[in-house]
């Protein structure tokens, strides 16, 4: 019996999340709901004995974040493929069939977001097992979830037939855009409708066939990206020419409503998309009057709402329905119902050239990570945390000096033609111009404190001569 290859797509931004979800560090790599980043808990609710190592497609940005989460978890993936561009979901699940071919000619994949919760993995576990038989049968298997509400923002799946012999599964009768609230009153009212998960399983070689027979240039990109890409460290790096070509589409759209043999497998599994601070705030733990309450909080007077903090104290009085969100750099302050709206925000800081859209103060990078403290014209106070093993690039600064002080742990630096060691209250000096590199030879984190001075700051003057993790 061919086990199932979890293929976990990892490449949005989560925009309505903001300002806890950026670019740099989306949703899908936090915790924001449970103590586990989102991506953890996807891939740990298919690591059972009926399923392979997963594969993970994302861009490369993200890739040592993820490398690094899903290691630290024991759910080390069989593939990380990075894509030079999002090209939607046909292209990115085509590439995974096609990998998960070279290991086993009778592969069938489980394509799933990762960024939505289900609570009830046993529920979800079950309805897979069900999905796998029809899968082996060459049935394309999408998973309905079970409605408790009228909700506009997802897609819906009506169910046609039952499948003969297939207990669960039932045709696709036909999948439906997302509707209007009295539209969706009416689909709950009538039954039948379920909405739309974005979580498939399926042989891999029919999904191929499918996407073949209606987007076969789509199909020889993809493989040509695959032939003509490279090895890069623990990860794929997939051609950038062909991939950029491709045309994308989701699976949805370029396979599922364009098949004869799609069926639907009805499940409730406690499942949400997380979307936005509302379905943050619907699916929390809430207090007597009503709170989602998270961090250092201190509120009076307030119902029905969801405040957030994670560092500084955060004090409410006398709100209602409203979401309170604050980080080391931005605090957000919406009505609840306004939600949605958060990603005009973002599109607001981007057209105006900021970057608050994009990174945190804190910044994580192979090595560790860094936090900006200070910065005024000409400084910049960082601290850095190099985890054991962890080393920077061989590099330099045309047009700024650095100072590090060791607060924590034993450096190994390297300045110039010097190799030094380094303790807790030492510091060094390194010049503009000059080569340096820093180490952690030891077992626990290194903590520096760096000041910068100089002309220009940005994180782009740097000149990488040599570099563990590939990025020379």
């Amino acid at each position: 019996m061919p086990h199932i290859v979890p293929v976990i797509l990892s490449g949005g931004t989560g925009s309505r999340l903001w300002p806890m979800s950026r670019s740099l560090y989306p949703k899908q790599l936090q915790a924001l709901y449970s103590d586990q980043s989102m991506l953890v808990e996807t891939a740990g609710r298919v690591c059972g004995d009926d399923f392979a190592k997963p594969i993970v497609i994302c861009n490369a940005e993200h890739r040592f974040i993820i490398a690094e989460q899903l290691h630290a978890a024991g759910n080390a993936p069989h593939e990380i493929v990075l894509e030079p561009v999002g090209r939607n979901t046909a292209p990115a699940a085509a590439v995974a069939a096609m990998i998960a071919l070279d290991d086993d000619p009778d592969a069938l994949i489980l394509l799933m977001p990762s960024d939505h919760m289900i609570t009830k993995p046993k529920a979800f576990l079950s309805a897979c097992r069900q999905a796998k038989a029809a899968a082996q049968d060459n049935i394309l298997v999408t998973f309905g979830v079970l409605p408790h509400g009228p909700e506009t923002g997802f897609g819906y799946i009506r169910r046609g037939a039952a499948v003969p012999g297939r207990e669960g599964c039932f045709a696709v009768e036909r999948f439906v855009e997302k509707p209007d609230k009295e539209t969706a009153k009416a689909y709950l009212a009538e039954g039948g409708y379920f909405w739309n998960s974005g979580i498939f399983l399926f042989s891999a070689r029919q999904y191929l066939e499918e996407l073949s027979r209606n987007y076969p240039e789509m199909t020889e990109l993809c493989r040509q990206s695959i032939q003509h890409g490279q090895r890069d460290m623990d990860f794929f790096r997939l051609a950038e020419k062909p991939f950029h070509d491709i045309r994308g589409d989701s699976v949805d759209y370029a396979v599922m409503e364009r098949t004869a043999n799609a069926a639907v497998v009805p499940v409730d599994m406690g499942w949400d998309d997380v979307g936005s601070w509302s379905a943050l705030w619907a699916v929390g733990e809430k207090d007597t009057d009503g709170n989602v309450l998270l961090g250092d909080v201190v509120v009076k007077d307030v119902e029905s709402s969801y405040v957030r903090s994670s560092g500084q104290l955060v004090a409410a009085i006398g709100l209602k329905d409203t979401i309170v969100v604050a980080t080391d750099d931005v605090v957000l302050v919406a009505d609840k119902d306004c939600a949605q709206e958060v990603k005009t925000v973002v599109e607001t800081l981007s057209d105006g050239g900021r970057d608050e859209h994009i990174l945190h103060r804190r910044v994580f990078r192979p090595w560790g990570w860094y936090q900006c403290m200070d910065a005024a014209a000409h400084f910049q106070v960082k601290q850095l945390s190099i985890k054991p093993g962890g080393v920077l690039s061989l590099q330099s600064h045309q047009h700024r000096s650095e100072h590090w002080v060791v607060v924590s742990g034993v450096a190994s630096v390297v300045r110039g033609e010097e190799e030094i060691t380094l303790e807790v209250n030492q510091s060094t000096y390194i010049p503009a111009g000059v080569k340096h590199r820093l180490e952690n030879k030891g077992e626990e984190p290194l903590r520096i404190v760096e000041v910068q001075s100089g002309s220009y700051l940005g994180e782009d003057d740097i000149e990488r001569f040599e570099d563990v993790y590939g990025r020379k």
